[in-house]
């Protein structure tokens, strides 16, 4: 289930993110495109949508079970999502000549 939207959704279509630490060494909410870290982690839709609601509601902190979270930065996962967006460019389809195929 997706904390921002609280829509169910298949796990491979969902962001697992995880408590951990920024690059500052900060207690912070990290992607987890993968899902092999340990520890309890949360899923939402990987969209700026989804994430905003999901740092509106303030549901991070609750998913992860963090007390006192008020000090807890979702940035890493708002980057990670930046770059997603930025690197998966539509590509156009290649015109292939099949005739010369083996």
């Amino acid at each position: 289930m997706c904390i921002g939207c609280r829509e169910r959704a298949a796990k491979r279509e969902l962001l697992r993110v995880i408590a951990g630490s920024d690059a500052d060494g900060h207690p912070a909410v990290v992607p987890d495109p993968n899902g092999t870290s340990f520890g309890r982690g949360a899923h939402v839709h990987p969209t700026a949508e989804c994430y905003e609601l999901a740092v509106r509601r303030k549901a991070f902190g609750r998913a992860l079970r963090l007390a006192g979270s008020g000090g807890l930065s979702s940035a890493p996962v708002a980057e990670y999502l930046a770059s997603r967006t930025n690197t998966c460019s539509p590509q156009k389809p290649t015109d292939r000549n099949w005739s010369s195929s083996s």
